[in-house]
């Protein structure tokens, strides 16, 4: 995917991929010719807004849902706060205590923190060493106030997959509310909203091949929702404001290409994830993986360099290797990551830390150039 052979090689793809040029192509028009507001009641308007409802359709097509269960939005972070607050307030009366985990990304637990701030009671599931929740345990967190369970689908900085079928068998029985941030598995796994449970469920653009800036909330038909914005009555009166037509028509191809993407191509990116761990496990000794061996996105390698801190390790190899530590929305601070934490992960394999994820684009010379790198780094 880069520009000149001398560019780091990119396994940063959890953080943000690069927009596919179908993408880019399908966005164009709507930057030129189709340039209407979807409300207006003429030609160009109506041509807009018909653009902004088959890219609802497919979106829907993506995680097998109806378009009318989908709510553009203007990144994940905004869905996740409309389906949390939205729905904490439309069932406060019924009851207001909520459960999350301890991995989840900020964009889902600022917005309990909050609701914890204004009178909601929030029970915070833990995680066992892999990074995943334990059913039962959730199970045993439920009370009769209980109205919403949110835990995300794949964690985006070890990759681990949650049981989230298995907890909607849980909620589902009890009448409680179950949310899933899917920011992360969404085009690189199969996603579907009945197989999941969910009745909401977060979608952003820019992690499979669309662009920043735009996301997408599935709301079940029938499930209670108030707005978190206030204004006019646009996406089904939940999310006010003009619709960014050429973000969703992007992320309209780019779920149209995810679902018609050959499964093969995640086998593919499967086994260049673990050629490159296996190059490095034979060159560092006591190289560690954080996440689950097996249960965990076929893009994903979380691993602890002994003996070197993760952020100086990726300084040293930054002109070959373009990675993080974790999370891009809390990379700059010095601290162990939050959900390395709650694994139980001990401080200084925590700092060793770094997360390496490929994309569709990666190649097998690029896991061995980027191999090299990273081991010459460990060794300076």
């Amino acid at each position: 995917m880069n520009n000149s052979v001398n560019a780091p090689i990119y396994l940063d793809y959890n953080a943000t991929t690069p927009v596919d040029p179908q993408v880019a192509d399908a966005i164009e028009p709507y930057l030129r010719q189709h340039f209407g507001n979807p409300s207006s009641n003429h030609i160009y308007g109506r041509n807009a807004h018909q653009a902004v409802e088959r890219a609802r359709q497919q979106v829907a097509n993506l995680i097998s849902a109806r378009a009318d269960e989908i709510i553009f939005t203007g990144c994940a972070t905004e869905a996740n706060n409309l389906a949390i607050r939205g729905a904490a307030r439309a069932l406060g009366d019924k009851g207001r205590h909520l459960i999350t985990s301890a991995v989840e990304h900020p964009a889902v637990e600022q917005p309990f923190r909050r609701l914890a701030e204004d009178g909601w009671e929030v029970s915070v599931i833990p995680v066992d060493k892999y990074g995943q929740v334990n059913p039962t345990q959730l199970a045993d967190a439920v009370r009769d106030d209980t109205v919403l369970v949110s835990i995300m689908h794949a964690n985006n900085e070890v990759g681990s997959i949650q049981p989230v079928a298995e907890i909607a068998a849980i909620t589902r029985p009890l009448g409680i509310l179950l949310h899933t941030d899917a920011a992360q598995s969404a085009g690189k796994i199969p996603v579907s909203v009945d197989d999941l449970g969910a009745d909401l469920l977060t979608l952003a653009g820019h992690k499979f091949y669309a662009t920043k800036g735009v996301g997408a909330l599935y709301l079940r038909r029938g499930t209670a929702m108030q707005p978190v914005l206030v204004g006019a009555s646009h996406e089904a009166g939940l999310r006010p404001g003009t619709e960014n037509v050429p973000a969703i028509v992007g992320m309209g191809e780019a779920a149209r290409l995810a679902f018609e993407r050959d499964p093969g191509h995640m086998q593919q990116l499967r086994l260049l994830r673990d050629q490159l761990h296996a190059r490095l496990g034979e060159a560092i000794p006591g190289i560690v993986l954080n996440g689950h061996p097996e249960q965990r996105l076929p893009n994903t390698l979380n691993l602890s360099f002994p003996g070197r801190d993760g952020r100086d390790l990726l300084a040293h190899a930054a002109a070959e290797v373009a990675a993080s530590v974790g999370s891009a929305c809390h990379e700059d601070g010095a601290t162990v990551s939050g959900v390395l934490g709650a694994m139980g992960i001990e401080t200084e394999r925590a700092l060793g830390a770094v997360r390496l994820s490929l994309g569709l684009p990666t190649t097998a010379a690029e896991v061995e150039r980027a191999a090299r790198a990273l081991i010459a780094a460990w060794q300076a």
